[in-house]
């Protein structure tokens, strides 16, 4: 289909619209936030090193508990989690010494399968091991942990140490116990979870055919049609993966060999103990996460470069997840997930003005990326209920959701589905549910929404249709891209409930996780027809204020048709990481600038018109100039990595092939037919053709 006929209709419908023009900037052109630390976030202070970031003495509303120094203490880093530990009942009452038995038989046999040569073939082997591994998982849980950091150090899969933080109880051996247990280890649950202990023993398993039978309530509306504009716009900010680090080490070192940087027991292997190659400067580092410093100078810069204020709020915030910094597990607890919660949220609500909508990260639980859904039986359904309580209390306690909606996020695993006070629908899910690394999906693999996420979607999209109303829907894990992170089942059923439900009833889509700035088009009939009449909707993926890794720090503001809620404008804010070093004496901090205009980045080139929407169609034009001009993939990669002076360049031909199919890509399966190698400006390209 022609551009030009198929927008005539948004053309028309925005005639009249007398906004400003795309030239304009919505508030300053840069905030530079002043030198030290606003006191008045919190209350009160524990005593520090001069020069080091602050420690809060952080009072939670919720729990009733002020944190401990000790929590966050960056010299005194914890190494072990002492939470509670979640495992199987048995199936049968046997003795402690007959438990040992059953541990001792289990590893003999699963090294016969390893080392021995009557099964063949690193899949078949795999999958054998798991079988014999099962018996033991039902009949003595509470030793395999250990037997299985045994195994993996016997068999070399792991270092000793790697072994000990992927299979300990206290980390992640409980899950994998569980995973035992529960999933059909001699079926596609064992491909997939071979494949996830190394993608050498198992091919990734292929999507399994969807039964459509009864997905939906109703029928897509044969003369679906989404409302009028009504010319007036608000400002919606978008705001993703705040990481922070509490215990961020000011000259610690800074380029690290390995883990996360800006930490006291960080070092540079390649240099003499003591000696540090790059000192962590106060504001931060492309190897570490936020210090507070850094979030709140980011925060002071919201208000003067959207152009917004207590007098002229914005209209809402979306916040797309990850808190909590990227500690080794052994250094998370529950304590610490609950911690950066109250942190950032009591910043939220300090520096930005009107509600904001938050989901949780596949950080933002303990352990890290760890959900259960309910169907699990007995009190392992209930094992992340501490989790969503807590948030759901603080989001009430701020203002944000009123009591329906926070008891209905202690329910849906941290989701919720609210109308807010523009009218639109804000629907939200837990996307660790589809995460690859919560090991818990690899149960019952066949059912793509054992969770009951993705029902609670559909049911609240229906009512949604029912009422005329729009929708937004968010999550953090994004569902394509190059088909990376979530598993390809539950990534095609929501690949089919986006193509039922718009445009007509979601108007866009947002994401977190990859800490980059990208974008992903969703299409009908499955993305099998690629074009300008097929694109449906936009996966808006926020950029990160965290600069881990390797990026700058930013964040986006959107502006948004009060009657549509369709995007009209994005703008995108940065600050140089870079130039943070030279800070230290420096009578301010750290500046924020305007990065681009996505309209006046994007649209020239696509042919644009200056008053249709930033939607689906739009992206898709944008890929085919892309298609045409590679120097405008170019930009897109420069803008991925927010401006960052160590992105490495897409300027050659595979790599311009590459990104486009990843903007296409709104599913694993779609992302997966992608080259590969080309997805993060992270690291240097490892594509063919690179």
């Amino acid at each position: 289909m022609a551009l030009v006929p198929l927008l005539a209709q948004y053309t028309l419908a925005q005639a009249s619209y007398g906004g400003a023009s795309s030239a304009s900037i919505p508030g300053a052109s840069s905030f530079v936030a002043p030198a030290g630390y606003p006191t008045s976030v919190f209350s009160s202070y524990y005593p520090v090193p001069s020069g080091q970031e602050p420690q809060p003495a952080l009072y939670d509303p919720i729990l009733n508990i002020t944190y401990p120094l000790n929590l966050t203490n960056p010299d005194t880093l914890p190494d072990n989690d002492s939470d509670p530990v979640y495992l199987p009942l048995p199936i049968a009452d046997l003795t402690t010494a007959e438990q040992e038995a059953v541990i001792k038989s289990v590893l003999a046999e699963v090294s016969e399968i390893i080392n021995g040569s009557y099964i063949q073939g690193n899949c078949s082997q795999c999958i054998a091991a798991l079988s014999v591994a099962k018996t033991a998982a039902q009949l003595a849980p509470a030793m395999v942990p250990a037997a299985m950091v045994q195994l993996c150090t016997s068999s070399g899969l792991h270092s000793a140490a790697t072994c000990a933080v992927d299979f300990e109880a206290t980390t992640f051996g409980a899950i994998w116990t569980q995973v035992l247990a529960f999933a059909d280890v001699s079926g596609r649950d064992g491909q997939y979870i071979c494949n996830s202990l190394s993608s050498t023993f198992c091919a990734y398993p292929t999507v399994a055919p969807l039964n459509m039978t009864g997905l939906f309530p109703k029928a897509k509306p044969a003369n679906a049609t989404k409302p009028v504009p009504s010319g007036e716009r608000v400002k919606v900010l978008h705001m993703s993966d705040f990481h922070l680090d509490p215990r961020y080490k000011v000259g610690s070192e800074g380029n690290c060999s390995s883990s996360l940087c800006c930490r006291s027991n960080a070092d540079n292997s390649a240099l003499p103990a003591g000696q540090i190659s790059y000192p962590a400067p106060l504001y931060g580092y492309y190897d570490c996460d936020t210090p507070y410093d850094l979030g709140l100078a980011a925060l002071q810069a919201v208000g003067p470069l959207t152009g917004t204020s207590k007098e002229n709020p914005l209209a809402w915030t979306v916040y797309t997840g990850d808190l909590v910094s990227h500690d080794p597990q052994t250094e998370l607890s529950r304590a610490y997930t609950e911690y950066a919660e109250d942190s950032i949220y009591t910043m939220l609500k300090k520096y930005v003005t009107g509600p904001v909508f938050p989901v949780l990260g596949n950080h933002d639980t303990n352990p890290e990326a760890i959900d259960a859904p309910h169907s699990l039986p007995g009190n392992l359904s209930m094992q992340m209920s501490w989790n969503y309580d807590h948030v759901a209390g603080l989001w009430q306690h701020e203002g944000w959701l009123n009591s329906t909606a926070a008891e209905q996020a202690r329910l849906h695993y941290g989701a919720y589905s609210v109308k807010n006070h523009y009218g639109l629908r804000m629907i939200t899910f837990n996307t660790d549910f589809w995460y690859k690394s919560n090991f818990l999906n690899f149960i019952n693999t066949t059912n793509p929404d054992v969770s009951g996420t993705f029902q609670f979607m559909i049911q609240e999209l229906q009512a949604a249709e029912d009422a005329g109303e729009r929708v937004w829907l968010f999550g953090h894990v994004l569902s394509g891209w190059d088909g990376s992170n979530p598993l390809n089942n539950p990534s095609d059923l929501f690949y089919q409930i986006v193509d039922r439900y718009s445009p007509h009833v979601i108007a866009n889509i947002f994401f977190g996780h990859t800490h980059e700035d990208e974008v992903m088009i969703y299409y009908a009939n499955n993305g099998t027809n690629q074009s300008l009449s097929t694109a449906l909707n936009t996966g808006w993926i926020g950029p990160s204020v965290t600069p881990l890794t390797n990026l700058n720090s930013g964040f986006r503001m959107y502006e948004v048709d009060t009657a549509t809620f369709d995007i009209y404008e994005a703008y995108t804010w940065y600050a140089d990481v870079s130039s943070f070093s030279a800070l230290a004496n420096s009578s301010h901090g750290p500046t924020f600038k305007l990065e681009y205009s996505t309209r006046e980045a994007y649209g020239p080139a696509a042919g644009w018109p200056e008053d249709a929407p930033l939607n689906g169609t739009f992206w898709h034009a944008v890929t085919e100039a892309m298609e045409g001009n590679h120097s405008l993939v170019s930009t897109f990669n420069t803008y991925e990595g927010k401006s960052s002076v160590m992105s490495p360049n897409c300027t050659n031909d595979a790599c311009a092939a590459a990104k486009i199919c990843y903007m296409r890509s709104g599913s694993v399966a779609l992302g997966k037919a992608c080259p590969q190698g080309f997805a993060s400006v992270q690291s240097a390209f490892t594509g063919v053709g690179a």
